[in-house]
């Protein structure tokens, strides 16, 4: 088939989909290096060798040559440096799911759509089957740190600020709370993994108190930077929220979990416990007649 053949609405839509092609090519390349496990680098290897040969069946169609996106090339493998290739293969596989969608539009005009939908199929199946990254194994302790955390110091913090009234007395409260909770927290979820017949009852633990003291770091942070208690405390619920935010949407991606009810569900419990423990702060700073 002739350049000329086709329509330019069809040319403009098979160079979106040449670059993309070659950019998955560059990705897949790229992780397919950083990935221990022999044989989920060959697959991505030869996942990423199909985009190529899919980017020359399209650069035969239009007639020119497309270089990859390298800033979303670049981007993608920051991802998996940051968040674990599963992450990554997963955003990657639901834009498989789109382009395989959009490349049924085309077979009626582009024949060797069909072909290459097919491929992408396979891709998708062969990507799940990939999938066994260790820290997802661990995802329910990082959940158990974080989410501890996030309830528990929250309400701590708040009750902290208008009982004491002052950042850096609150500061030196949360932290030693903080990270008096993380060892508890760690050891008990040691404990546990332990007395369950886990084998790496030691990495369990590990992962629980890191989420928790990472998430402590986070939240004592704005009583250390601002000197209003007021701002501080605000600044605080709002790390707070971004923290469920972004953890959240994390695992949801990561495994095909819904986002808003589970965000929601969060949130709700963190800011709910928050606003209990301000109350309480309020009532025990004027029964005990405690000023500051």
């Amino acid at each position: 088939m002739e350049t000329k053949q086709l329509s330019k609405k069809t040319l403009r839509v098979l160079l979106l989909l040449q670059k993309g092609e070659m950019t998955e090519h560059l990705i897949y390349d790229r992780l397919s290096k950083r990935v221990k496990d022999k044989h989920n680098s060959d697959v991505l290897k030869r996942i990423g060798a199909e985009e190529l040969r899919h980017a020359k069946i399209w650069e035969k169609l239009t007639g020119k040559v497309v270089k990859p996106n390298k800033a979303k090339a670049w981007f993608y493998s920051f991802l998996a440096l940051l968040l674990g290739y599963t992450f990554v293969l997963k955003k990657m596989e639901k834009g498989e799911d789109k382009a395989t969608r959009f490349y049924a539009s085309l077979i009626a005009e582009v024949p060797q759509a069909k072909q290459i939908s097919d491929d992408e199929d396979r891709h998708e199946q062969q990507l799940l089957a990939m999938l066994d990254e260790e820290r997802l194994q661990y995802i329910g302790s990082m959940v158990l740190g974080l989410s501890d955390a996030l309830v528990e110091l929250s309400g701590t913090l708040a009750g902290l600020t208008f009982a004491l009234q002052n950042t850096r007395l609150i500061a030196l409260s949360g932290l030693i709370t903080g990270i008096s909770a993380t060892l508890s927290m760690a050891s008990s979820e040691y404990l546990s993994a332990k007395n369950s017949g886990k084998k790496n009852a030691m990495k369990s633990s590990m992962y629980t108190g890191i989420a928790y003291l990472f998430t402590v770091a986070f939240m004592v942070l704005p009583y250390l930077v601002f000197e209003s208690y007021v701002l501080a405390l605000a600044v605080m619920l709002c790390t707070v929220v971004i923290i469920i935010m972004l953890f959240t949407y994390y695992t949801s991606v990561a495994k095909d979990l819904p986002f808003g009810r589970r965000f929601l569900e969060m949130a709700t419990i963190s800011l709910g416990v928050a606003a209990i423990s301000f109350v309480i702060g309020i009532l025990v700073k004027r029964f005990l007649g405690i000023d500051i």
